[in-house]
């Protein structure tokens, strides 16, 4: 019985030795990512959004995001919608309905929004490393993030990086309803130039549409 005893804690021991250094290496890792983006004081992007549904439907779209990382501005162009945000006023602008809402803009990091979509993982979050994957013949780091506070809408959020440039590659969100939203970065370009009119609203672009101030 003793031999058997001992046997069990070895082999708990062994298995808490493996996750606490599957931990510290995803740490080091999302350290690497961060550090790399917060380099840049403003990221263009072009991204695709594959959505799976519970039900085995899907939906796709695709965008371009501009963000001014220092002063918490972002504009976000897909088919259908854009949103522009100047840190104090969101505009939300949907393209077929005519209609342009606005609000006050959302800076909190207790949620991802596209002024942390780079580096939300930076707190909040339990994480592991995954066994390597590769999309499109590049080969990818993998990690997997379960939020700490367990009344968040979603239970996993799988994180893929470019191991030959530390830039993620694609984030997928796995929502408790069973939905899955996959974010993929088809480029990324850090510290380009982009004018500060960029994200602001100018209504004379948007004439005929409704104005509703939610505010």
């Amino acid at each position: 019985m003793k031999k058997q005893i001992g046997f069990v804690l070895s082999f708990l021991l062994l298995i808490a030795s493996q996750y606490s250094y599957a931990q510290n290496n995803a740490k080091a890792l999302l350290n690497k990512v961060s550090q790399k983006y917060n380099g840049y004081k403003t990221i263009q992007a072009s991204f695709s959004l594959d959505i799976r549904q519970a039900n085995g439907s899907s939906h796709s779209d695709a965008g371009t995001l501009y963000l001014d990382k220092a002063n918490n501005k972002y504009h976000v162009n897909t088919k259908n919608q854009i949103l522009i945000s100047d840190s104090q006023t969101q505009w939300n602008i949907m393209k077929a309905e005519k209609e342009v809402e606005i609000s006050e803009a959302s800076n909190s990091t207790n949620e991802i929004n596209p002024t942390n979509i780079f580096t939300f993982y930076t707190s909040g979050f339990n994480y592991t490393l995954a066994n390597t994957e590769k999309a499109k013949g590049i080969s990818l780091s993998v990690v997997e993030l379960k939020p700490i506070d367990s009344k968040k809408n979603y239970s996993k959020i799988k994180l893929r990086i470019n191991k030959a440039n530390n830039l993620i590659y694609d984030t997928t969100i796995f929502d408790k309803s069973g939905n899955r939203y996959t974010y993929t970065l088809n480029s990324q370009e850090g510290n380009k130039a982009i004018s500060s009119s960029f994200f602001t609203f100018n209504k004379s672009n948007y004439s005929g549409f409704d104005i509703v101030d939610l505010r």
